[in-house]
């Protein structure tokens, strides 16, 4: 009997040990460490690496050149974006999965230079990506199904501003940066042409999907007040009817009203590049193409109000070698606790962080 007992026991422990074995293995793309990077209660450390995507996704990530949507209606979470080469990919709400949807080859073999997730009155939500190689922008469903195809102005379109006329009547190019919507009409930035104006589009009908260029247009590169030296992401913060451009040289994100209307400036530090800017409640979260610093890799800002209250390195001091340039980043609150998605630019790579708390 004692050695019946002992054999009993001795399997048990094994059990034990190989559960222990097993639990204690990494998440694939879980990275390993402690290090942190940020500002007092704010806090970072690296949750997952790229080694979380899909293999499609793995092999094209150096090319990545784009930025987030989160879907923010109540009980989702997931957040959506695209790679050239591969297409589009949605991260669950909870961060643990990642999977590719179908995407027309149209949109998977371009370039999706940013990404945006709104809704119809009717509650239907939609993505829109701007192909500023293609000079569209696509829009689809939430499972990533081709609905419309806004082509460049052909030049005879009143777009309400003689420059933006006159620009595509000379045959200018329509490279789109972002897109944004508002009550139905789509802003879009041209940060990388001569242009540098934020345009407009309205949706003209909603099934079939169907939208068209509308006469709104306003910025314009230069330096005067509300010009842009590039206008680069677009956003409109939750709950407001705000529209603001995050204008990379100038090291600053300038705000208008939904008629264009010049707002107010959100300056950052001096040399930094913001590519974009999102919010989470009452935070606000900025990539920086560089940082005041060259020789260091760019910073994560984060800003309570327009006080800048945090600032992650995360190729310093998480160790993401490739994240010399950030090129977006988004917040979300999970449980109470905050997580930043990023993405790095020339070379691409992918990041996802976790608030420490105490």
């Amino acid at each position: 009997m004692m050695t019946r007992r002992f054999t009993i026991s001795t399997a048990f422990l094994g059990l034990l040990a190989a559960a222990w074995l097993l639990l204690s293995q990494p998440t694939p793309g879980a990275a390993q460490g402690q290090a942190v990077s940020g500002t007092g209660a704010l806090k970072f450390r690296v949750l997952f690496t790229s080694q979380h995507l899909p293999a499609e996704a793995q092999k094209v990530l150096k090319a990545a050149h784009g930025g987030f949507a989160v879907d923010r209606r109540s009980g989702k979470g997931e957040t959506y974006f695209a790679l050239p080469g591969a297409g589009i990919i949605q991260i669950s709400s909870d961060f643990k999965k990642t999977r590719m949807l179908p995407t027309a080859p149209e949109m998977r073999d371009t370039n999706m230079h940013n990404a945006t997730i709104w809704n119809a009155p009717d509650g239907t939500p939609y993505l829109s990506f701007p192909g500023n190689a293609s000079n569209k922008v696509f829009t689809t469903t939430i499972d990533g199904t081709l609905v419309h195809t806004l082509a460049p102005p052909d030049g005879g379109k009143d777009l309400g501003h003689p420059t933006a006329n006159d620009y595509f009547r000379n045959k200018g190019p329509f490279i789109p940066t972002d897109v944004e919507q508002l009550d139905g009409i789509v802003y879009i930035s041209t940060g990388y042409s001569k242009l540098d104006y934020v345009l407009t589009a309205r949706v003209k009908q909603w099934k079939p999907f169907e939208m068209e260029w509308h006469d709104l247009a306003f910025g314009g590169r230069g330096m005067g007040v509300g010009q842009f030296g590039t206008g680069h992401g677009i956003t409109v913060p939750p709950g407001t009817r705000r529209i603001e451009v995050a204008d990379r040289p100038n090291s600053e994100v300038d705000r208008f009203t939904r008629h264009g209307q010049y707002l107010s400036t959100l300056r950052t530090p001096l040399g930094s590049f913001p590519c974009d800017i999102a919010y989470e409640g009452k935070y606000s979260i900025i990539g920086a193409l560089h940082g005041p610093d060259r020789s260091k890799g760019a910073p994560i800002y984060i800003y309570e109000g327009d006080n800048l209250v945090s600032t992650i390195m995360a190729r310093e001091e998480l160790g993401l070698a490739n994240f010399q340039h950030i090129h977006n980043a988004v917040m979300r609150e999970v449980n109470g606790k905050l997580y930043v998605i990023a993405q790095a630019w020339n070379p691409g790579d992918f990041a996802i962080l976790e608030q420490v708390t105490q």
